[in-house]
């Protein structure tokens, strides 16, 4: 069918990398850099990055006041803890030698995009002059999530069945309920934020890597995009890694819930692998209703409902989200994933952090001491 669709535009434009092992896993999270006083954001990338001592897991992001770091390829998420909450120790020390601090959530609750410059880099200044103010408006912060796939078609499969879940994982993960000093009634602001991109949300279903290719191929031949990697999706194959990448979730502030996070989707992968090697197709739902969760999930976190689409009924997300996660029991097991999969059994338990957020916020009605707890609570645990 694609090859009916774009003629002219044949397979082979993007090479993929899908050879294993399967499974591993790697984790990016977006982060604050933060004067420890009064926590506001500081355009100070360059001056960590330098403390840093050029570590290749410590990077610059759009704006001067992010950086990311990442996590090298893990075999489970037992080592990938290992791994973040050294990053975290990293940053967090370099940025007290440099009189700052580091913060994660969704979004910063006071900060302007306004008061942002954006990092001297060909890529992100080449994107502020293509999307003008959708850029420049940006100021949000994400968790992305890696896990290794070891076939090409089956990493589209994989992309595919993880559409459905994505409203689950932006429920899990909000934690973005205030943005430029105001409670804006959403447990994830971030996500209508991030909506104003091109090429953002649940991304089309794919025939194959055949079709995935060749629409890639168009885009790129017709000046759209440069390469895949201009696709801003909720999830997408990552052929260069060899694996399917979900960047769905707003930035956590507990290393226990970004664990938790990716021991869920790494066994959720895990499961549409096995899906697709028993030769089982996919249930296909209308990308309006697959949209509309998300968008459920974003304003009312886990506290509302969506729509269970296999039984054409709403239901409380909490529910949903739970039955997911003892589903998902055994393969974290099988994955050596169990322990840090009970971060997701603490947020259903006690709140996301958008729950948390509130909390600290109905006290006092001051957004400098839920800042204030966002700082303390990044400060990474000490291994268990």
């Amino acid at each position: 069918m694609s090859a009916q669709l774009y003629p002219g535009y044949s397979a082979g434009t993007v090479k993929p990398n899908f050879t294993g092992p399967s499974f591993t896993i790697g984790i990016e999270e977006e982060l604050m850099i933060l004067d420890p006083s009064t926590f506001s954001l500081v355009n100070a990338i360059e001056t960590l990055l330098e403390e840093c001592g050029g570590s290749e897991d410590v990077k610059p992001e759009l704006m001067e006041s992010v950086l990311e770091i990442s996590t090298r390829p893990c075999a489970n998420t037992r080592e990938a803890g290992e791994q973040l909450r050294g990053l975290r120790q990293e940053v967090t020390e370099a940025a007290r030698r440099r009189g700052l601090t580091i913060g994660s959530a969704g979004t910063h609750p006071l900060a302007r995009w306004e008061d942002q410059r954006i990092a001297a880099r060909p890529r992100y200044r080449d994107l502020v002059s293509a999307l003008r103010f959708v850029a420049r408006q940006e100021i949000i912060f994400g968790l992305h999530v890696h896990v290794g796939v070891d076939d090409a078609d089956k990493a589209i499969h994989v992309a595919n069945g993880m559409r459905v879940h994505v409203p689950v994982l932006l429920a899990l993960s909000a934690n973005s309920p205030f943005w430029r000093g105001d409670a804006t009634g959403l447990a994830s602001t971030r996500m209508p934020i991030f909506r104003a991109f091109p090429r953002v949300g649940i991304p089309p279903c794919y025939d194959g890597w055949e079709d995935f290719e060749r629409r890639i191929g168009f885009m790129v031949e017709t000046g759209v995009i440069e390469d895949y990697t201009y696709l801003w999706y909720d999830v997408r194959p990552h052929p260069n890694y060899g694996t399917v990448e979900i960047r769905a979730m707003d930035a956590q502030t507990r290393t226990e819930h970004t664990l938790g996070l990716a021991a869920l989707i790494q066994a959720l992968v895990k499961e549409l692998c096995e899906h697709y090697d028993a030769g089982r197709q996919l249930s296909h739902y209308p990308h309006e209703m697959l949209d509309e969760n998300k968008w459920l999930a974003a304003r009312h976190g886990l506290d509302g409902e969506i729509v269970d689409l296999p039984e054409r009924t709403r239901v409380p997300t909490k529910e949903l989200a739970r039955r997911l996660l003892d589903r998902m029991r055994e393969h974290a097991q099988d994955l050596g994933s169990a322990d840090e999969l009970e971060g997701i059994a603490d947020i259903l338990a006690h709140g996301n952090g958008a729950a948390r957020q509130q909390v600290v916020f109905e006290a006092n009605h001051d957004l400098a001491e839920v800042m204030s707890e966002i700082v303390a609570a990044t400060a990474p645990e000490p291994p268990r």
